[in-house]
């Protein structure tokens, strides 16, 4: 059978740590995973889950295992394994955690434990977190808190102080592609596509490479990026709102997750446990619309960083191979220094997207950003 941490990707010190903690049966009440986006502290957390819960050896495929906890953890529709992200728009609410302690008192429905996987703690504000320390600090015997966090620095220190730390390393996006390449069976130029489209993420890569629409959601943004020389205001309006329709359509798989979910647990929760649920999927499906969009702004500094490497004669590091034509006809109607301001407009849009601001607009902005800046002295003359 395989190794169930074998599936956390370019962290050998992570999983020796986590086979340890679970083959000597010295699992502790918290944990903080830290480390940067796309470093695989989603999937450790989930894997982790599996191998505490599963009844019998933690494998990746469970063959065998009579009750289907693992592969339930897998599909993210077991009872007793909960995954909390940031639903406000500058973070974690405090409703939501009033509602994760609350959780935690009652009982396990199907495993002997229950794990709680709260992700960007590092945005978790002195309110909500002090809604969460009493628990933090002395859960109920059968529950496991696995906290994710970008850098240790960033979250609060009286979270810190209440969890073992577990630190996470960058990934370099060239070693994320091979490790693509290797458990996917794509090219390295897909892998390193999908790599930079979604943040550096391998877990997202995957799921972006199996994804027919997010694919050509991607198609949508590089066609906007590479018709702004020669689109007028109208057009422009056009690319945003085909980018932000396309964005929707990802969505669809989502949903179907969660109507899975749904129908997994209505067996073991009760009505009102039921309508909590739905809530918190529509919450959960307002946060991956957001992330679409934000895969947008990636995409878009990804192509933006191609032209800066065609403007400085290094067109071999070029990443989007796959529309190399459109990225060379930008550079030949630009400049370096003009690149490198639109990708910074780029940022201002993804920042734009996390305060709420319109999807439509944030769009809208960008594209009309970039267009300024990279060609304004070709559309006065």
């Amino acid at each position: 059978m395989a190794d169930i941490f074998e599936g956390i990707f370019g962290q050998p010190r992570v999983r020796e740590f986590l086979r340890a903690c679970v083959s000597s049966d010295k699992v502790s009440h918290a944990y903080l995973f830290c480390g940067p986006a796309g470093s695989n502290k989603t999937q450790a957390a989930f894997a982790f889950a599996r191998a505490i819960l599963c009844s019998g050896n933690p494998c990746s495929d469970c063959e065998g295992c009579a009750s289907e906890s693992c592969a339930q953890i897998a599909r993210k529709t077991h009872p007793d394994v909960h995954y909390f992200a940031p639903e406000g728009a500058q973070g974690y609410v405090v409703d939501q955690i009033r509602e994760l302690v609350a959780d935690t008192s009652l009982a396990p429905i199907k495993a002997n434990r229950k794990v709680y996987i709260i992700d960007r703690v590092d945005l978790l504000g002195t309110a909500a977190a002090n809604a969460f320390l009493k628990t933090l600090e002395e859960p109920p015997s059968d529950v496991v808190l696995v906290l994710l966090g970008r850098t240790r620095e960033s979250v609060l220190p009286t979270i810190v102080s209440r969890c073992q730390v577990v630190p996470f390393r960058h990934i370099p996006a060239s070693e994320a592609a091979g490790i693509l390449v290797q458990n996917t069976g794509c090219t390295l130029p897909e892998a390193s596509i999908a790599i930079e489209a979604c943040g550096g993420s391998i877990t997202k890569a995957a799921a972006f490479l199996r994804s027919k629409e997010r694919s050509q959601f991607r198609q949508k943004v590089v066609f906007a990026l590479a018709s702004l020389a020669r689109a007028d205001d109208l057009d422009v309006l056009d690319y945003a709102a085909d980018i932000v329709l396309a964005s929707k359509a990802p969505l669809d798989e989502v949903r179907r997750e969660q109507d899975r979910m749904m129908e997994e647990r209505a067996e073991f929760l009760n009505k009102a446990a039921l309508k909590t649920l739905e809530t918190r999927n529509k919450r959960m499906l307002s946060q991956a619309s957001f992330e679409f969009l934000h895969q947008a702004t990636s995409i878009a500094r990804s192509w933006l960083r191609d032209v800066a490497m065609v403007c400085s004669g290094a067109e071999d590091l070029a990443i989007n191979v796959d529309c190399l034509d459109a990225v060379r006809d930008c550079a030949g109607r630009t400049q370096l220094a003009r690149v490198c301001e639109a990708y910074a407009r780029v940022s201002d849009a993804d920042s734009a997207i996390s305060y709420n601001v319109s999807p439509q607009v944030s769009i809208e902005a960008m594209l009309f950003e970039i267009r300024e800046v990279l060609y304004a002295e070709r559309r006065c003359r």
